[in-house]
């Protein structure tokens, strides 16, 4: 009798032939771990290195150029504050009164040159300040008395000549009062200060009636000047 039932699955497969050789895979070797962490310490390390630098050199050009825009600016101001005081004191004279004066009795005072403070401005006889360069002067002058004079009224007179024989005239006054009612001693001072426009050669003292009368202690009496 004949099978006549047909199925849907395939057929079984074919064994492979004795004679035929199958090609037989070899796995690739496993990189190594112990040599492959130093590599990536060292490249881990280099990156940290770099971004190191890189901060650091930022962080030093932010602040070298601070510093310098700063210490130039200061310099440019320093330099103009130079020139502002160069010009502004460029011509002066601070007199300093000779403590011999008292034994005068022309009624000038008379000035210690080698304590007092003169820039461009000549002296005279050691009384007279003598003008080198003309334009507007601040003078002033502070004369300190120790004693009074029963008739005469303290008084302390800037005086101004053309040259050195020109007449002489009285520029500024000053007065002070003494009491002696107290009879316990007593000072005053005679202070002014004045612009004043000067020319070449025009020469100042300072005029007192009673050279005895002044106090010479350090300070208590000066005179000077600067160009404005």
């Amino acid at each position: 009798m004949i099978n006549t039932y047909h199925t849907s699955h395939a057929p079984p497969p074919v064994p492979p032939r004795l004679n035929r050789s199958q090609p037989v895979l070899i796995p690739a070797p496993l990189p190594s771990q112990g040599h492959s962490k130093p590599v990536i310490r060292f490249l881990v390390g280099a990156m940290f290195v770099n971004l190191l630098l890189s901060v650091g050199g930022f962080i030093y050009l932010y602040y070298y150029g601070n510093m310098t825009q700063h210490s130039s600016t200061e310099g440019q101001v320093a330099h103009r504050l130079s020139e502002k005081q160069e010009t502004f004191y460029n011509t002066l004279a601070h007199m300093v009164v000779e403590k011999s004066t008292q034994k005068s009795t022309s009624g000038y005072l008379q000035w210690d040159i080698k304590h007092s403070v003169l820039k461009n401005i000549n002296y005279y006889k050691n009384s007279w300040l003598t003008i080198e360069q003309p334009g507007d002067y601040y003078i002033y002058s502070t004369v300190t008395f120790s004693k009074g004079d029963p008739k005469l009224p303290l008084a302390s007179r800037v005086k101004l000549r053309k040259n050195e024989a020109g007449a002489e005239k009285v520029v500024m006054p000053a007065y002070c009062n003494l009491d002696g009612s107290s009879g316990s001693p007593q000072m005053c001072t005679a202070t002014q200060g004045k612009v004043i426009t000067l020319d070449r050669g025009n020469q100042l003292s300072v005029w007192v009636q009673d050279l005895s009368l002044v106090d010479y202690e350090e300070g208590a009496t000066a005179f000077g000047m600067y160009k404005l």
